[in-house]
């Protein structure tokens, strides 16, 4: 046997033996670490041992409120920015990140608008409203953009884990379990973000809510169709009898019919969707970048009057480009 071939063998072996012992160690590690760890956010800080009021109240932070007192146009949009902060877990009221945001934007500016003096630049108005927009984008656009971002897939999480926890909720229906236990046992076995939901939903419930104001409210948090038709089938099983559980079965596989429509017609519209992403996102990036490879590129031009007028209307026409594209890639289900 030549010694290359002896030298491959031993190398083989090293690195077949080196290979199966980070596996046992990692997998060793790992059956720890879930044995210990709770399964959502909210047994994990229960288990942190966290007040139950506070959790419930830390739970509910950005929960869509009464918006009656504001306009209409402002109503909607403060419903729309609480539902985004709540799905994507943020810790802070919406007027408080807003304050934040606002803060970085103006910070950014002020370094902006010291660098661009150091540069040469005249500090003209076109050149005070360039940099301005550029604050507004480095500490208010991206931020929301990211936070959009993940409360689609925290909302896409929900949709998924939905119909299993009605085949959770079916099973310990048919074990004998009522329905305020069955709701118990969806806290323990279900991971975040339906977990925790429902334990708000058990927690509002041993605070004296009825169960169905407290899961027609979970429904509005989440602005979820699926848990609406969920909420009118506990109602009406309760006003006019029936098997709950043949109910909820038969609301689970029409849910994923939808589900798996919802996805096919996804599929079909997922170029036309990304084209929407990418007109979106583009335009401020670009600026961004043009900016910080060639500040000239625009400060020059910023220097001329017409300049204001200009930039105004850019402005104006990618705000209604990006309505346009939104409602257009909005498709219902």
């Amino acid at each position: 046997m030549s010694t290359e071939i002896v030298r491959f063998i031993v190398l083989l072996a090293v690195f077949a033996a080196f290979f199966l012992l980070t596996q046992v160690l990692l997998g060793t590690a790992w059956r720890a670490r879930q044995k210990h760890a709770a399964i959502n956010a909210r047994l994990r800080m229960i288990k942190e041992g966290g007040d139950r009021e506070q959790i419930l109240a830390r739970l509910r932070k950005n929960a869509p409120s009464d918006h009656s007192h504001l306009p209409s146009l402002l109503a909607g949009v403060h419903r729309n920015l609480q539902r985004q902060f709540f799905a994507a877990a943020v810790p802070l009221g919406v007027g408080s990140a807003l304050m934040i945001m606002l803060g970085i934007s103006f910070a950014v500016f002020i370094v902006l608008l010291l660098a661009a003096g150091a540069a040469g630049f005249a500090w003209t108005s076109g050149v005070i409203m360039l940099l301005l927009v550029l604050g507004l984008c480095v500490g208010l656009a991206l931020p929301l953009v990211v936070i959009s971002i993940r409360a689609q897939h925290q909302r896409k999480r929900v949709e998924e884990q939905f119909p299993l926890a009605l085949d959770i909720f079916v099973r310990a229906l048919r074990s004998g379990h009522p329905v305020a236990s069955a709701i118990d046992l969806l806290t323990h076995e279900m991971e975040d973000p339906m977990g925790t939901e429902f334990g708000v939903v058990a927690d509002e419930v041993a605070y004296g809510a009825d169960l169905n104001d407290a899961l027609q409210a979970m429904a509005e948090r989440w602005d979820n169709p699926d848990m609406r038709m969920f909420v009118v089938s506990l109602s009406l099983q309760a006003e006019t009898g029936g098997n709950l559980a043949e109910i909820l079965e038969n609301l689970a596989e029409v849910i994923r019919a939808r589900a798996a429509m919802y996805m096919k017609v996804r599929a079909l519209s997922s170029e036309g969707r990304l084209t929407g992403w990418m007109l979106t996102i583009l335009p401020i990036v670009s600026l961004l970048g043009m900016v910080t490879v060639n500040p000239g590129f625009y400060m020059d031009v910023a220097r001329d009057p017409i300049f204001i007028w200009g930039f105004t209307g850019l402005i104006l026409l990618y705000f209604i480009g990006v309505y346009a594209i939104r409602r257009m890639v909005d498709l219902k289900v």
